[in-house]
């Protein structure tokens, strides 16, 4: 039986007009979060075009992980490095991202305007009671992947504590995760299997990736800070250090991002942020362009349109070079990355961690959900935030119960999920 051609040889094959048309109908169908995110592209370039193999492909999702950000995207970017350079990867990972971009900057401008209107509120409840159901869903799925150990069960634990109860701060938490991991496999008696010889790096190690994309990142923070814009700067800068830190996906750096820009910095409401999460929901793209929204939304509070166009570019720009940099400058060295045990035990750490992450996230918007009032007791160093039980709000219960019917046993999809509680959610607050 004659064998095809080995994908080695397709990148200097691929033309770059089919790979602009290929990753534009992957952007507009990249609905549903990382997981259906990542099945559409096996299918789309491993199965039907077979421009890599499964071997390939998971080697690359393996290396995606170990980076910070979203990994769906990266991928997509590594494989678009992988059949065509540098041009192939911006080409594949901007357009993963431009449409759901394009959303959600005519969602955060329609949003900021009519917002505060009656009609909207009540679609806006169905949207965040459906997001409390898919972030506890997420919870669920990744509670079943990662508790396999105690002590994952242990490290997530103490990383829900540390943000519920003791507010720490999101890169701390993730830091000392990954260094528990570390240190637990030192600590493991080394056996002939655990080591595996890494592969040489091959000679495309570029020394200009670095550089480049360095400045890229940092230039229109400095020209912000330039010419004054102060609120730029503190966005560009907020939203680079949640670049650098944002493992585990979308869900885990929110809980970060609601601490920082909710509860630090009074940039927005809870309710807005849960508001940003649901509407990020029914876009195409990666989860994370929730930050667009959060960014576009404080920008509109201080300068109207132009200055949330503005810090919406800035946040899209500081969130997805870093992306471009991680894997123009690591993907020559996948192998040697990936043969590394200690890298992936602290990988599993901080996994585990991200569990923990995800909880409190899930809890901190029920509770601003469900309840028109918290309250935070001190209890010694111990600060958690609890409802306030009289407040209930028995129209968000209702609808968080529907969204988890639809989500769960019906099995629909998250579109229509969010149209169905939406429209109930309108139905309820205005009839």
């Amino acid at each position: 039986m004659k064998s095809s051609p080995a994908p080695a040889q397709m990148p200097a094959m691929t033309p770059f007009s089919q790979l602009f048309t290929t990753f534009l109908r992957i952007g507009l169908l990249s609905f549903g979060g990382p997981a259906a995110q990542i099945a559409l592209l096996h299918r789309e370039i491993v199965e039907e075009r077979q421009w890599l193999t499964e071997r390939q492909y998971l080697q690359a999702l393996s290396f995606c992980m170990l980076l910070p950000g979203p990994e769906a995207m990266q991928l997509a970017t590594w494989i678009g490095w992988r059949l065509r350079g540098t041009i192939g990867g911006l080409i594949a990972g901007g357009l993963f991202v431009l449409p759901g971009a394009v959303l959600i900057a005519v969602l955060a401008l329609a949003y900021s305007s009519y917002g505060a209107r009656p009609e909207v509120a009540g679609l806006m409840l169905g949207v965040k009671a459906t997001v409390i159901a898919l972030v506890a869903q997420a919870l669920l799925k990744l509670g079943r992947k990662v508790l396999t150990r105690r002590s994952a069960l242990l490290i997530s634990l103490a990383a829900f504590a540390a943000l519920y109860m003791l507010h720490l701060p999101f890169p701390l938490v993730i830091a000392c995760a990954a260094l528990i991991g570390w240190i637990g496999w030192i600590g493991q008696p080394a056996s002939p299997s655990s080591e595996v010889q890494p592969v040489p790096a091959p000679v495309t190690d570029r020394l200009w990736v670095w550089p480049l994309w360095v400045t890229l990142w940092f230039a229109p923070m400095i020209a912000a800070a330039l010419a004054g814009q102060m609120l730029l700067y503190d966005i560009g800068m907020l939203f680079s250090k949640l670049a650098v830190f944002s493992f585990g996906g979308a869900y885990a750096v929110l809980a970060w991002l609601a601490q920082e820009a909710v509860t630090a910095r009074g940039w927005l409401e809870a309710a807005q942020m849960a508001d940003a999460l649901g509407l990020a929901e029914t876009t195409p793209g990666p989860l994370i362009l929730v930050t667009q929204f959060v960014g576009m939304i404080t920008g509109f509070a201080a300068g109207g349109w132009p200055m949330a166009l503005a810090a919406g570019a800035m946040v899209l720009w500081v969130t997805f070079i870093p992306c471009f940099l991680w894997i123009f400058a690591f993907a020559p060295h996948l192998e040697r990355l990936l043969a590394r045990p200690r890298l992936q035990a602290a990988l599993e750490a901080i996994t585990a961690a991200v569990l923990g992450v995800v909880a409190n996230l899930a809890l901190w918007f029920a509770l601003h959900v469900l309840f028109a009032e918290t309250r935070i007791p001190r209890l010694g160093p111990l600060a958690p935030e609890l409802p306030v039980l009289s407040s209930l709000q028995p129209a968000a219960l209702g609808l968080t119960l529907l969204a988890a019917l639809l989500l769960g046993p019906l099995r629909r999809s998250v579109p229509l999920t969010l149209a169905l509680t939406a429209t109930a959610g309108y139905m309820l607050t205005n009839y």
